[in-house]
């Protein structure tokens, strides 16, 4: 009997891992010649999940087993689950109430897997047959929907406005138009301690991970940042993926970590926006209008043409001839060359080209 967690720092956390894994293996029947390799991702994990997971590899294993001694070679053994069945083992845990499956197929592959891997879960599956998509009857495309969104509604009257980068994530809380009964310092305190509770869940729903830094709004009372970081803690106690939080900065944020599993949703559901590559935000019409008259000043120098032909999109030609007319008349009398104007539907904000004619 052996167990692997080399990749866990702690000592006294390998040492209490490898204790159950044991009282796992001995509850099982496993013999001595089984073993266990435990990822970082088991930090933290109770007795009941590591008892899941060990009876589910078992389960493998024996169905490994069986097919390798009646298969012909070459012959494929195990392939990794399709994302329904990998969806099902990650996340379906004994607390789950039901699981509905809205797809005949998938409802009777679920089954199957079930039965032989993780019976313990197998009374919960259910197929809905109804009309109406399963999403609608649960408004999960309208949860995706804010999962995705930059600004996050507190019940309060506050709002969450969450960012992320390349470094890390950002979260900043506002009271908006909440206002306490009493003083400005209550509004603050039962802002941050609601949005304490809504971050909790943020995390998880976009799966976020990496450095997080929380900007909670300034409270001078130690005891209310106290009990804020409290209610955070308690919050992500129900969060699977690892996390680690600091103290209130001098400068008033909370610095925390939360372990990388996968892709972050937006990341998995959205790509970067091609007119502003990522940046989300793009530059104004008038500021590619004069990114224009640069330009036409560098080629009239540099070309001997005969006129000029600025292709671009509705919004800036619309700019070049109503506000900027008199600076583009200008311009032509200054460069003795005729300047003209067309719309480019497929053009965005920020495109242009200069044709010398």
């Amino acid at each position: 009997m052996w167990v692997s967690a080399k990749k866990i720092e702690d000592e006294s956390e390998r040492e209490r891992l490898r204790d159950l894994v044991q009282t796992c293996m001995e509850v099982e029947g496993l013999n001595e010649e089984c073993g266990f390799i435990l990822r970082t991702a088991a930090e933290g994990a109770g007795e009941d999940e590591i008892l899941l997971d060990t009876r589910y590899l078992q389960r493998v294993w024996n169905k490994v087993q069986e097919r390798m001694k009646t298969a012909n070679a070459p012959s494929l053994i195990y392939e990794e689950l399709p994302l329904h069945l990998r969806t099902f083992r990650d996340f379906i845990r004994p607390e789950i109430d039901k699981v509905l499956i809205d797809s005949r197929e998938n409802f009777q592959k679920a089954q199957e897997f079930s039965e032989s891997f993780v019976p313990e879960v197998t009374d919960k599956l259910e197929y809905y047959p109804g009309e109406r998509p399963i999403f609608d009857l649960y408004g999960v495309e309208d949860e995706i929907q804010k999962a995705l969104e930059r600004k996050v509604q507190l019940k309060s009257g506050g709002y969450l406005i969450i960012d992320q980068t390349e470094a890390m994530t950002t979260v900043d809380v506002n009271t908006g138009g909440f206002v306490g009964h009493r003083n400005l310092e209550e509004t603050i305190f039962k802002t941050n301690l609601e949005a304490a509770t809504v971050i909790g869940r943020q995390l998880r729903l976009r799966n976020l991970g990496g450095i997080i830094i929380l900007d909670f709004i300034d409270m001078e009372d130690p005891e209310h940042q106290r009990q804020v970081l409290r209610m955070l803690e308690k919050v992500l106690e129900k969060d699977h993926a690892k996390t680690k939080i600091s103290q209130v900065s001098e400068l008033g944020l909370v610095e925390m970590t939360r372990k990388r599993t996968r892709e972050s949703l937006g990341q998995m559901l959205c790509e970067p926006c091609p007119h502003c590559d990522g940046r989300g935000e793009i530059k104004t019409s008038e500021t590619v209008c004069y990114e224009i008259f640069r330009e036409l000043l560098r080629d009239a120098r540099a070309y001997d043409a005969k006129a000029y032909l600025v292709l671009a999109s509705q919004s800036v030609i619309d700019l070049l001839l109503d506000e900027e007319s008199q600076s583009l008349a200008d311009l032509e009398n200054f460069i003795n060359k005729t300047i003209k104007l067309q719309v480019d539907p497929m053009y965005s904000q920020e495109q242009y080209d200069l044709i010398l004619q």
